[in-house]
């Protein structure tokens, strides 16, 4: 016997009234029509269930659409520690070229940077830097890192991940500024000068160069990773402090050897390491572009070093360690604005070229009569500078330059440059004044000689 088999109408369900004796359905009279239109609807049915089921899915698609990417978000990851490292690097590096008597002090010099700048960025300066879309400043609605969620993205990655990546370069710039200040300043006032100096200075020109909005971003300025942003403006600063400052207890004619140049090599290569989180972090992403920034910056990092050494050779008549190391930095320096932006082949003239320009920037305190003790406007200041109008002669790569035949674009460099030049120097200098005036930058004359290990932090940094 055959169970009733029911059909569909309208979307409800009736019994047919006719089942012959072989189990088959008969059509009843006049219900011929009923059965037309209801063949009609169950073709319609499958095509209903399939709209429904790609309505449904739509917001699992909209949200795989918008998660994160794993392979940009470990690379950046990794990035962020590998800038992380450059830190220690340049404690190192720089507590390596100081006498013995002030190799912990110029230490604590970076580690408080990472203190002070590290909680900095997170109440304030990553909403000044990125958290709006004005021309000048970004904004205060992402104080505290307001309004950012683990759900949030900055293209490919989660926010807070580009937070902690751009807060490292913060940091960084501030203790790059401590190159000319080691055995003489207030631990205090340097305290307290970087402090303002992040929040004045480097906040409001990485939105000028990297935030949405910012007036150089808009006018099409070329800086891939810190150029004029980071070096720059703290080797410009770095300058005006040390003539603020004044020279130390001795200098010139006092002999000043670095106490530990295998420190500094040390150091050297630390930050060496790190800057290819730096540069190639910089892509934002795993990709090509990442790739490009890593090769040029290895390329340019060793014909700085070659460049330095054999030009050192030269006029010196020996190649020196500590010259090897501040070739290596200068290259890395000179081509961070361009990384991503020329080929190695470019990348490796441009490191040559870093080589004798930062060396002939270092030379300049001896023929002015300034003090920068540890080379800080000499390397970053000059490479910086040089590094973000070269950018504009030899960018092929995804831009255009004088290489090119876009002479406008070099011009926007040199625009970049003295805009941002002009803007930390004044505001350095405004900073440097209120701060002599109050509470003074230099420690005593008794405290120099004795050293700033003991006099400021009652240590010692070899118990011998």
């Amino acid at each position: 016997m055959s169970a009733p088999i029911p059909s569909i109408k309208a979307g409800t369900m009736s019994a047919p009234t006719n089942i012959s004796t072989t189990g088959t359905m008969s059509a009843p009279t006049g219900v011929t029509t009923q059965r037309r239109n209801g063949g009609k609807q169950m073709f319609r049915i499958p095509f209903i269930l399939a709209t429904a089921l790609s309505l449904t899915a739509l917001p699992a698609m909209a949200q795989a659409a918008e998660s994160a990417n794993p392979g940009d978000t470990a690379w950046m990851l990794i990035s962020t520690a590998l800038v992380f490292l450059m830190m220690p690097g340049l404690a190192l590096f720089y507590a390596g070229m100081v006498r013995a008597k002030n190799v912990l002090s110029t230490s604590m010099h970076t580690f408080a940077a990472l203190a002070i700048i590290g909680v900095q960025w997170v109440v304030i300066g990553y909403s000044l830097a990125f958290g709006g879309e004005g021309p000048l400043i970004g904004g205060f609605g992402n104080m505290f890192l307001n309004g950012i969620t683990p759900g949030s993205l900055e293209g490919t990655i989660p926010t807070y991940v580009f937070v902690m990546f751009q807060g490292m370069f913060a940091i960084i710039t501030a203790a790059l500024i401590s190159g000319a200040v080691a055995g003489r300043m207030k631990f205090s006032s340097y305290c307290i000068f970087i402090l303002l100096w992040s929040t004045l200075v480097y906040d409001p020109l990485a939105h000028w160069v990297w935030g949405s909005g910012g007036w150089l971003l808009e006018m099409g300025a070329l800086d891939f990773a810190g150029g004029t942003v980071v070096h720059l403006s703290s080797g410009l600063s770095a300058l005006l402090l040390a003539i603020f400052l004044g020279k130390r207890h001795g200098f010139p004619h006092e002999r000043m050897a670095p106490h530990n140049l295998p420190m500094t090599l040390l150091g050297a290569g630390l930050l060496w390491f790190g800057w290819f989180g730096f540069n190639a972090g910089s892509a934002l992403s795993a990709g090509a572009n990442a790739g490009l920034a890593f090769a040029t910056t290895q390329t340019a990092a060793a014909a700085g070093a070659l460049s330095w050494l054999l030009l050192e050779w030269r006029l010196a008549g020996k190649p020196s360690a500590l010259g090897a190391a501040s070739g290596i930095v200068a290259g890395l320096v000179v081509v961070t604005p361009a990384a991503g932006f020329v080929t190695p082949g470019w990348a490796l003239v441009m490191g040559l070229m870093a080589g004798a320009v930062c060396y002939g920037g270092v030379m300049l305190k001896h023929k002015l009569g300034y003090d920068d003790s540890l080379d800080a406007f000499g390397v970053h200041g000059i490479g910086g500078a040089f590094g973000a109008v070269a950018t504009g002669i030899f960018a092929t790569v995804g831009a255009t330059s004088l290489l090119t035949g876009d002479l406008h674009q070099l011009w926007i460099q040199i625009v970049g440059v003295l805009a941002a030049g002009a803007y930390a120097v004044i505001v350095t200098i405004a900073l440097l004044w209120i701060l002599k005036k109050t509470i003074g930058l230099r420690v005593n004359h008794d405290e120099e000689i004795i050293g700033l290990d003991q006099t400021l932090h009652s240590e010692s940094g070899y118990d011998l």
